[in-house]
């Protein structure tokens, strides 16, 4: 006598094996499923960068001093610097229109006592910030003496964008892929009749659910595997014992995102809604709300709050602490609680809704 787990078991494996052979069929979507993440985190880890490199100094210079020549020096000798040569003062405003100079270094002397000036070309805000930084750095570090300040930066001394985009880029992944993968896999089967057939049959909703969200959340392991390599390997990410605080996170991550596309599914009625649901309500609000690309400190006091209930702001604020700051499990133990909190909320609405929709 069959006992009713095993067959529970068996109609779970024949739902998943169905999903697989659907996968297998679909070679197009899933190479794009597959290919799409790796090569977002390229495109952010090297094309798209927010580091500053060559930027165009001219100096002006009324007296030379060794003070001033050593300035000069040190702007021709810096890597991030082009130096484009003294000019004289009335030269300035042609240099930054005819985008010959990103900035001019001002170097008055009076009575012996050096004073300097930055003018930079406002036009392009983050050059001329990082532009103003950088020459900052070099006219206070000339006299060590009247100036002793050291700066350190530390988790990324170098800078590197990359570090900063691959959080990021992981969170708005996985939201996206898992959600459209799972919500328009439920709505397609709705539209051709597949899902009335399991319906009418023995088989509960939770096994559907179940043989459903398996296959993708296998296939996101796939994928995060390979954004962990290309990350560690290719992006030159600090690699440490926390990479398995990483996976734990992620995989938790991954659960939620299912859960957020079966909850959609159950609210759309065609493949086009469940695509541009998935796609454009969950993409705005994660590259402009989650810290992505704008800290969440420096949004209005509204939006702060409402950024709250955007999953990818705590998954991607947890991997920072520990892929680049390589910090403990227990310093992101607020991030995973609320995550834990919101995969649980997300799976029993949706297994609810789904429920309700089979009624």
């Amino acid at each position: 006598m069959t006992s009713h787990i095993p067959e529970g078991i068996m109609i779970l494996s024949s739902i998943i094996r169905k999903e697989m052979l659907h996968l297998r069929r679909d070679p197009q979507t899933l190479l794009v499923t597959v290919f799409m993440p790796v090569v977002l985190l390229l495109l952010f880890g090297f094309a798209i960068s927010t580091e500053v490199n060559d930027v165009k100094v001219a100096v002006v210079v009324d007296t030379h001093t060794d003070r001033t020549r050593d300035i000069c020096m040190r702007l021709q000798t810096n890597p991030y610097f082009t130096f484009v040569g003294e000019a004289p003062h009335a030269d300035i405003d042609r240099l930054l229109r005819t985008s010959e100079a990103d900035a001019v270094v001002v170097l008055h002397t009076d009575a012996g006592e050096l004073s300097t000036q930055i003018v930079a070309d406002g036009s392009n805000t983050t050059l001329a910030q990082s532009a103003q930084a950088y020459i900052r750095s070099v006219v206070s570090g000339e006299d060590a003496a009247s100036s002793p300040i050291v700066s350190r930066v530390l988790y990324n001394p170098q800078l590197k964008s990359s570090y900063n985009f691959v959080p990021g880029i992981l969170g708005m992944i996985f939201i996206l892929i898992c959600a459209i993968m799972t919500s328009v896999s439920i709505v397609s089967e709705r539209q051709s009749g597949t899902m009335d057939l399991l319906l009418v049959s023995p088989v509960r909703p939770h096994t559907i659910i179940l043989g459903k969200l398996i296959p993708y959340f296998l296939l996101s392991c796939v994928i995060l595997a390979a954004m962990l390599l290309i990350s560690y390997t290719a992006l030159g990410l600090p690699f440490s014992a926390g990479v398995v605080n990483v996976v734990a996170i992620s995989l938790l991550y991954i659960v939620l995102a299912l859960s957020v596309g079966l909850l959609v599914s159950t609210l759309v009625r065609t493949e086009v809604s469940a695509l541009i649901v998935s796609a454009i309500a969950f993409m705005i609000p994660v590259l402009m709300l989650s810290g992505m690309i704008f800290p969440v400190d420096n949004m209005p006091r509204a939006l702060q709050w409402f950024s709250a209930i955007v999953p990818a702001r705590w998954y991607i604020s947890a991997m920072r602490k520990i892929m680049i700051q390589q910090l403990p499990l227990a310093s992101v133990w607020t991030e995973v609680s609320i995550l834990a909190g919101m995969t649980v909320l997300m799976l029993v609405l949706a297994i609810r809704k789904f429920k309700n929709s089979t009624n």
